[in-house]
């Protein structure tokens, strides 16, 4: 069971809906709440492009995991390292939670601190380029160099 997971091309959602709901019914939970990702046409783009630094993603997803432990729920996750074309799926992710309650007091934090918080990096693709979507894009807590001052730069 591999509730994280970076894939190199389009998710097939209906695929991972199936798998991750199959285990919230072996688990015998009552509720599996899904979000996909569809990228949309805007502007000139024929899609995005995605770089992820895994180890510090899966970081921040198995921090969500301790934090909801104790409400009797199962995250899920599936995200697109590379090209995604307009129309195609690039993230999904699932609860399983053993009453909807809990499922549903937690789901639209995971995915909004997703937006806000995962290290991933989004590029639009026009005419073949990668354009960094600088325009959509966050800033990651902590990110550039971490406690060193300049002035103790020689």
């Amino acid at each position: 069971m591999n509730n994280f997971q970076i894939h190199t091309k389009a998710l097939d959602e209906r695929a991972l809906y199936n798998e991750f709901c199959g285990i919230c019914k072996e688990l015998n939970y009552g509720a599996f709440l899904s979000f996909s990702g569809i990228i949309r046409a805007e502007g000139d783009i024929n899609g995005l492009s995605f770089d992820i630094y895994e180890p510090l993603l899966k970081k921040w997803f198995n921090a969500w995991c301790e934090k909801t432990k104790d409400l009797n729920v199962k995250l899920f996750f599936a995200h697109t390292k590379g090209d995604v074309l307009v129309g195609e799926c690039s993230y999904f992710a699932g609860i399983a939670s053993s009453h909807r309650k809990n499922g549903l007091s937690i789901f639209a934090e995971f995915v909004e601190d997703f937006k806000q918080n995962a290290p991933i990096w989004k590029y639009d693709l026009i005419n073949n380029e990668r354009i960094y979507a600088k325009d959509r894009s966050f800033k990651l807590p902590n990110a550039g160099i971490l406690g060193i001052s300049n002035r103790n730069c020689k």
